[in-house]
């Protein structure tokens, strides 16, 4: 498998939904908001849908998914390893399914999941979705146990958690965003020599977007939390071109 130089966008647009569900009501639209990110140049859509349902809704994936397939463009349904989301998946049919791990207590997603040690679990949900017709991405650390579990498991794509580079930066300690930037560096390319198509994301801001972009293996980043949060100054738009220009400038496009 070659390095490809294009690296995807896909926004996530759940916090639309978080806003929306923090007052009731119909606005703002999670799926208006997947449209117009459509419209400023996203190559994807993501949406999480919780088991607590926090934000994004059933409503709102039936929605999303008769989006994305009219507009020829990708959407990317993560959820929980169990049984109900595995029946939901199956009937929307989405282009790609990210496993996640998923606590209710958590306020968002806090790290990878344990691929290694729950590969009874994952891979026939893995082979079930895939028989089904959706590309099946697992969200790990980049640990060589992890990503060896998850080409083991038959996924084809991992995307890989930035959650931690993101928080070390946010802490000034260089010395250990240096250290975790060299473990995404190193599990990118082992992933791909395992065959895998590599993903990214979890906490990428402008500020910290360029040292992950600039990982030559990566194909696609997804980005959710703060494209919705910028929008609210700088519009939807511009925070989705801004994200783009970032990307292109890492890996000099």
């Amino acid at each position: 498998m070659s390095v490809a130089n294009k690296l995807r966008l896909g926004v996530n647009i759940d916090h639309i939904a978080t806003v929306r569900n923090a007052r009731g009501g119909e606005h703002p639209d999670p799926v208006a908001g997947a449209f117009a990110a459509i419209r400023a140049g996203a190559d994807g859509i993501t949406a999480h849908l919780r088991e607590d349902r926090r934000h994004i809704s059933d409503d709102d994936m039936e929605r999303l998914q008769m989006l994305c397939a009219s507009e020829n463009i990708p959407l990317n349904m993560e959820m929980a390893a169990v049984d109900d989301m595995v029946e939901i998946a199956k009937r929307l049919k989405p282009h790609a399914i990210c496993l996640v791990p998923e606590k209710r207590e958590e306020r968002t997603t806090e790290g990878g999941l344990d691929v290694a040690g729950l590969h009874n679990t994952i891979s026939p949900i893995v082979r079930d979705l895939t028989d089904n017709g959706s590309r099946v991405s697992l969200f790990i650390e980049a640990d060589e146990r992890q990503i060896r579990a998850a080409a083991a498991c038959g996924a084809p794509v991992i995307e890989i958690h930035t959650g931690a580079y993101a928080h070390a930066l946010d802490d000034g300690d260089e010395q250990r965003a240096h250290e975790i930037l060299t473990a995404m560096q190193q599990g990118a390319k082992l992933g791909l020599s395992l065959g895998l198509e590599i993903h990214a994301g979890h906490g990428i801001t402008f500020n910290n977007v360029g040292q992950i972009a600039a990982i030559p293996e990566l194909m696609e980043l997804n980005i959710g939390h703060f494209i919705i949060g910028e929008a609210i100054f700088m519009g939807l738009e511009e925070a989705i071109g801004e994200m783009r220009r970032c990307m292109e400038d890492a890996r000099g496009e």
